[in-house]
């Protein structure tokens, strides 16, 4: 099973198009919440766990989970950003504002929050039309929280989707593994 993954892994690296070859995560910016750039560059040498998220969702309670993985983590080399998108059934309607001020709040995130982005679709960010092509549609998001981990090189190194929690086994293995 191991080597069938592994397998489809160089199959799946081999087949990335003219465009997502030699591009990083560490090649996008978002814009903050507060309005400023976000740039993952700037996360050069760590680890970042890109999440799309909600404030209005069944699995909003995730933040709490962020949260949690941001503060056991940070200090060793972990990022988490939070995307909040208003793509999945009108789940974050309000403002950045609005969306700040329940983060913090409700579960005292103070991880990166970026502006609400689009993730899906034709209109979705240049990050998760990158994350599209390198891992395959598959792995694009279906609903809110949905994440992806980029290593400190600025490779997609592992996905997960939203049932998955942030701090499920397979998560805080895959999180160990790409720290710096």
């Amino acid at each position: 099973m191991v080597r069938a993954i592994a397998y489809l892994m160089v199959i799946l690296m081999a087949s990335l198009s003219a465009e997502a070859a030699g591009k990083t995560a560490h090649n996008f910016t978002f814009t903050s919440i507060d309005g400023g750039p976000l740039p993952l560059s700037d996360f050069k040498g760590k680890a970042i766990l890109v999440v799309n998220t909600a404030s209005e969702c069944g699995y909003t309670p995730q933040y709490k989970d962020l949260q949690a993985l941001w503060q056991r983590y940070r200090d060793r080399g972990l990022v988490v950003v939070g995307v909040p998108s208003n793509d999945f059934g009108g789940q974050e309607p309000g403002t950045e504002a609005e969306i700040k001020r329940f983060c913090e709040r409700q579960y005292a995130v103070d991880f990166p929050l970026t502006a609400k982005e689009h993730v899906t679709g034709q209109d979705a960010h240049p990050f998760y039309r990158w994350a599209a092509e390198v891992a395959g549609e598959a792995a694009g998001p279906r609903w809110n929280f949905h994440k992806y981990l980029v290593g400190p090189d600025g490779a997609l190194a592992a996905w997960f989707p939203t049932k998955t929690s942030p701090t499920a086994a397979e998560v805080t293995a895959a999180v160990e593994d790409a720290l710096p």
